[in-house]
């Protein structure tokens, strides 16, 4: 998976830029790669399935001794193991809840690591992308939050979503940054000149 080139990446900064000049609210933006590299989950599937399908099998044939059931069930999970670490296959067996969850946990993270809880006014603001798990987050400090309802993040969440879901994050950015702005300078208009965090887009590869 490729996140965004220098120019595309040029782009939201600018539109991060572009927004801040018109509210006193901070706006950071993150995209991750992948919020996890899962490789216990395809441990997990394959020592499941070595535990079951001999069992499965003898039970059914009765034909496997104590020694032949302790061989099918290292070779199950050996070949499982080699087969699930390609791209692609394991991804599909890890539940939704468990890429959401991790993903969730990264965006708090990152709202704590990029300092967005210490804006003047509490005004920070978060914009989290997880590309690997089609995964948005909007979140904002109590300045925000107590001006603006969490319905009108979550509208512009599932727009974003659609957009990274068909490949086209940069668009998404664009568009989220844009309609974020337009609540942002009618309920947290700019009172003063101020530039507290960086505007570039925060960029996380994918974890080894």
């Amino acid at each position: 998976m490729t996140l965004l080139t220098d120019k595309e990446q040029q782009q939201v900064a600018a539109a991060i830029s572009e927004v801040e000049r018109e509210t006193d609210a901070e706006l950071v933006t993150v995209l991750a790669d992948t919020s996890d590299n899962y490789a216990y989950i395809p441990l997990l599937w394959a020592g499941i399935i070595a535990l079951l399908l001999p069992g499965a099998i003898n039970y059914f044939t009765g034909s496997l001794s104590a020694d032949w059931l302790l061989v099918v069930q290292w070779a199950t999970f050996i070949v499982l193991c080699l087969l699930l670490q390609f791209p692609g296959v394991g991804h599909h067996l890890i539940p939704r809840q468990v890429r959401y969850w991790r993903a969730s946990n990264m965006a708090r993270r990152q709202f704590l690591e990029q300092n967005l809880h210490h804006t003047e006014g509490g005004v920070g603001m978060l914009v989290f992308v997880s590309e690997a798990e089609h995964y948005v987050e909007i979140l904002v400090d109590q300045g925000i939050s107590s001006r603006v309802g969490d319905d009108v993040w979550e509208g512009i969440v599932k727009t974003f979503t659609d957009r990274v879901r068909s490949g086209d994050t940069l668009t998404g950015f664009l568009e989220c940054i844009d309609s974020c702005g337009q609540h942002l300078r009618e309920q947290v208009p700019a009172t003063h000149e101020k530039n507290e965090l960086p505007n570039h887009l925060v960029l996380i590869p994918k974890r080894s």
